[in-house]
């Protein structure tokens, strides 16, 4: 499981599958979420602006994502 540390309260779940490198682009993430190919904590989420917040995880193909609060 991969971990993501975030600076802010929260990232949109698009966003986050880039930073993440899960996808190569922007329309790469819209695609997968659309198709309902991306789980937040265990569901289908197919809203691209969904919030991502630290303690969720997200799920793309084979790949995890844990997102954790930045403490700097």
């Amino acid at each position: 499981m991969q971990v993501v540390k975030i600076k802010d309260e929260h990232i949109k779940l698009g966003q986050l599958i880039k930073f993440a490198g899960l996808v190569d682009n922007g329309v790469e993430a819209k695609y997968a979420i659309q198709n309902s190919l991306v789980l937040v904590n265990g569901q289908i989420d197919t809203r691209r602006g969904k919030k991502i917040v630290p303690g969720d995880i997200v799920k793309y193909k084979d790949e995890e994502i844990k997102v954790e609060a930045n403490d700097n």
